[in-house]
């Protein structure tokens, strides 16, 4: 049977207040971890590097998805690191509500081989950048299967965005 994707609320109220609405506080943003940038501006769009799941109890989730972590606990470890991905857009923008519109999500995932959840696991991002954007929020995407990431992280994201007012 196929997945019916959640309901996507209109543009018709900010990302700052249905961030606020939805009970969501966001992350300081994690600081790039070697030589690079968070986010690289050209024109009207934001290009942002890739992001973990948040640290909980100050060590990052370690492990890969189909072996220590199943699919609903990659569905949240997307999301977290969804959070990392809406922090830094609003500490490099000073607000959401300069977001035109998400334009591309890609995933990747440090699962076994027999792993085909993939895109259940990318709905937890998927899923929250609609719940804050609306219709801004609905993007193009891929995901893909590694055989590892940086620090043995189960799940990395990253992003394109328009920006409505790149010079301001």
């Amino acid at each position: 049977m196929a997945r019916i994707p959640p309901a996507v609320p209109p543009d018709t109220m900010s990302a700052e207040q249905r961030l606020h609405d939805l009970g969501l506080s966001l992350p300081a943003g994690s600081a790039p971890a070697a030589n690079y940038a968070n986010a690289v501006r050209s024109g009207q769009l934001m290009f942002l590097s890739g992001k973990a799941p948040q640290a909980v109890d100050g060590k990052l989730p370690k492990g890969r998805l189909g072996r220590e972590f199943d699919a609903d606990q990659g569905y949240h470890f997307a999301r977290s690191a969804c959070l990392d991905l809406i922090a830094v857009m609003r500490n490099e923008l000073g607000s959401l509500d300069r977001i035109a519109r998400i334009i591309e999500l890609q995933g990747f995932l440090n699962t076994v081989e027999t792993f085909e959840e993939h895109a259940r696991v990318l709905n937890g991002a998927s899923d929250l950048l609609a719940a804050v954007f609306g219709e801004r929020g609905v993007h193009a995407r891929s995901v893909v299967g590694a055989n590892s990431l940086r620090a043995g992280i189960p799940v990395m994201l990253r992003a394109v965005i328009e920006i409505s007012d790149p010079l301001a």
